[in-house]
């Protein structure tokens, strides 16, 4: 290394290792920077040869996945592992491994932990608030439902007895009361989310009945653009499910626009240097997008946006993007997010029909 490159080196914030270039499973680490060396607890010195794997004591590795990542050259993103690195309690991490190429074939690893400096307590404090809040916002649901048919049933009786000036008001009592029931039941449906009937199912069939129902309703002012690569294998999922997802998406994206319209892209791929989810161990090659020209996401709202209650509109109930992860989570897929200003994409990323297999 440069005396620049040494220097850039040891001020990265985060953990990270460099990779020789043998082309096996051995995986050796050559180098890492003083983060790492305080992440691991290791001296550069003590980590020097040490494989990947025994450095950083993942369960379960996906090592196979990491090899064919290096041999082609592509880039890998390996979410949610847990690294034990000599700890009493694993730290949940996610993973980027970048090859550089050049002659050595040497490989980077940054590892980004999630739970550094008593985040995890925070996040388990937070984790803790938000189910108590399901929980009661629940059974509110399930206690104000009944009540409010009683209301839109005596509106519906004493609508037969008014005039057509009269019924106005009673009309917009039903319609007022059907609207609380219609969110009262998404409540429900978060806190008790179905389990996904998982087979195989051509993704680009339930791209297209998302978009007609959209365009028939919430998006019909907003342009829709497919962008679809036709060889795609079969996605493993369930297509009724993952159609609600791609709705809640593309009808925040339609929010965000506002009356003014916008454009919509639907996007599919076959990404190569697919994410990992650690704690499944399945590839996620499946790319599924739904990118927008709008306004953007609220730099405070980006870290919480999949959490439920949390909206950027006044009159959002927050539940949309947090029952699409949730569906997500239950095929386990990936959603992220990336946003500014006149570009925003949400990503969906999917197991291959043949992952079926090994489940």
């Amino acid at each position: 290394m440069s005396g620049l490159d040494h220097a850039v080196w040891g001020a990265l914030p985060l953990p990270a290792l460099m990779l020789d270039g043998a082309q096996d499973h051995q995986h050796r680490v050559t180098r890492i920077n003083p983060a790492a060396e305080g992440f691991l607890n290791v001296s550069a010195r003590a980590a020097q040869t040490v494989g990947l794997w025994e450095l950083l004591q993942v369960d379960a590795p996906p090592d196979a996945t990491l090899a064919r990542a290096r041999a082609s050259g592509t880039p890998l993103f390996i979410n949610d592992v847990d690294v034990r690195a000599g700890r009493p309690k694993p730290v949940r991490c996610s993973l980027s491994v970048a090859p550089l190429g050049g002659d050595e074939g040497a490989t980077l690893v940054v590892v980004t932990p999630r739970d550094m400096a008593g985040q995890g307590m925070q996040d388990a404090s937070a984790r803790m608030a938000t189910r108590s809040a399901i929980g009661m916002t629940e059974m509110l649901a399930h206690e104000i439902k009944n009540p409010l048919a009683g209301i839109t049933g005596a509106a519906q009786l004493l609508s037969m007895t008014l005039g057509a000036a009269d019924r106005e008001l009673t009309d917009l009592i039903v319609s007022e009361s059907r609207r609380i029931a219609a969110l009262l039941d998404q409540v429900e449906r978060f806190g008790n989310p179905a389990a996904p009937d998982l087979r195989a199912i051509n993704i680009h069939d339930v791209l297209t009945r998302a978009r007609r129902s959209a365009q028939l309703g919430f998006a019909a002012d907003m342009t829709i653009v497919e962008e679809y690569d036709p060889s795609l294998p079969d996605a493993l999922g369930d297509p009724d499910m993952l159609q609600q997802v791609v709705q809640n998406l593309m009808k925040n994206a339609a929010e965000a626009a506002g009356p003014q319209g916008g454009t919509i892209r639907l996007r599919s791929r076959f990404e190569h240097g697919a994410q990992v989810r650690g704690d499944v161990g399945t590839r996620l090659p499946l790319q599924i997008e739904v990118v927008d020209d709008g306004p953007g996401v609220p730099e405070a709202l980006r870290d919480a946006l999949f959490e439920p209650f949390v909206s950027g509109r006044e009159d959002g109930t927050g539940l949309g993007l947090a029952i699409a992860a949730r569906i997500i989570e239950g095929h386990g897929g990936w959603i992220a997010v990336a946003s500014m200003p006149g570009h925003t994409v949400f990503r969906v990323s999917l197991p291959l029909a043949s992952a079926m297999e090994r489940r």
